[in-house]
């Protein structure tokens, strides 16, 4: 016991143990600063600056927006913002593959490489098919009889068997002698018209310029949108006069004549018409000589 006690007075001395910490100038040995110290003391106050530093850092972790720079945090609000941007992404991929698939649409128009498909952007994604079982779905003597009736009216008849109706009065969009005339069953779905150079080619009807352009095979195109789901195009013109968006009104001058593109084998004027995604005749409405 005796021992225990010793050991405490010693410990307790050297705890309490007062030291002075004295600064002297170097030159003169003059002193500068001086203080009382004592292991007590320095441990007392080391203590309470490693309490504060935690409750300080835990406060700043806790309550700042500097928690959202320490790694492996995530708050509620990086959360949010990053569930709505994959919303966004996947909406804006699902337009884009949709714009994608009008753009060859009009490609096709552009080419004049045409099904006999609706051109619209509501029709551009074919449907899974399933598998159907087995039906015989052989017609019958009569059915036949009729097919072979309706086959001999439409045989010369491809587009025109029931006349599209264009409520619209159409301008011509340049007089001159037609070359090549609409023949759809050699996939020609347009008039060519022989035009002497830089005649202004007018647009048929007001509507939006939906596309001006230059391409390889046809050379400058521009095709107008108007209403009652009417398109005009109007291909190897010489200049546009005309650009994407812009308002037209009807017979104002959107190019000039020219002889542009890989497939021009002269001065005139492509004209194709559209009627709710199918190409129809346009000397069937449009005087052009």
């Amino acid at each position: 016991m005796a021992k225990k006690r010793l050991k405490r007075k010693v410990i307790k001395k050297k705890l309490f143990n007062k030291s002075r910490l004295v600064i002297l100038d170097e030159d003169n040995f003059e002193e500068k600063f001086s203080l009382k110290l004592n292991l007590m003391n320095v441990f007392v106050v080391l203590t309470t600056v490693s309490i504060v530093m935690i409750a300080l850092t835990t406060y700043i972790i806790a309550f700042t927006p500097l928690r959202e720079y320490i790694p492996g945090y995530n708050s509620t609000k990086l959360k949010r913002e990053a569930t709505e941007n994959a919303i966004k992404t996947d909406s804006l991929t699902q337009e884009l593959e949709a714009n994608k698939a009008y753009l060859a649409s009009i490609k096709k128009v552009l080419t004049g490489d045409l099904e006999l498909t609706k051109l619209n952007r509501d029709s551009i994604y074919v449907p899974e098919q399933k598998e159907t079982p087995h039906i015989d779905v052989s017609p019958s003597e009569a059915e036949l009889k009729l097919m072979e009736e309706v086959a001999l009216e439409d045989k010369y008849n491809l587009f025109e068997e029931s006349k599209p109706r264009v409520n619209l009065v159409l301008f011509s969009p340049a007089k001159g002698h037609i070359t090549e005339p609409y023949n759809s069953k050699n996939k020609h779905f347009a008039v060519d018209v022989a035009l002497a150079k830089d005649t202004p080619i007018k647009s048929v009807a007001a509507g939006t310029v939906l596309f001006a352009d230059w391409t390889p095979t046809n050379g400058n195109v521009i095709i107008v949108r108007h209403n009652d789901g009417i398109i005009s195009v109007y291909k190897h013109a010489a200049t546009l006069t005309k650009e994407q968006g812009d308002i037209v009104h009807s017979g104002e001058a959107i190019a000039l004549a020219g002889s542009t593109g890989e497939q021009s084998t002269g001065v005139h004027l492509h004209f194709e018409l559209w009627k709710d995604g199918y190409p129809i005749n346009p000397t069937q409405y449009i005087n052009f000589e």
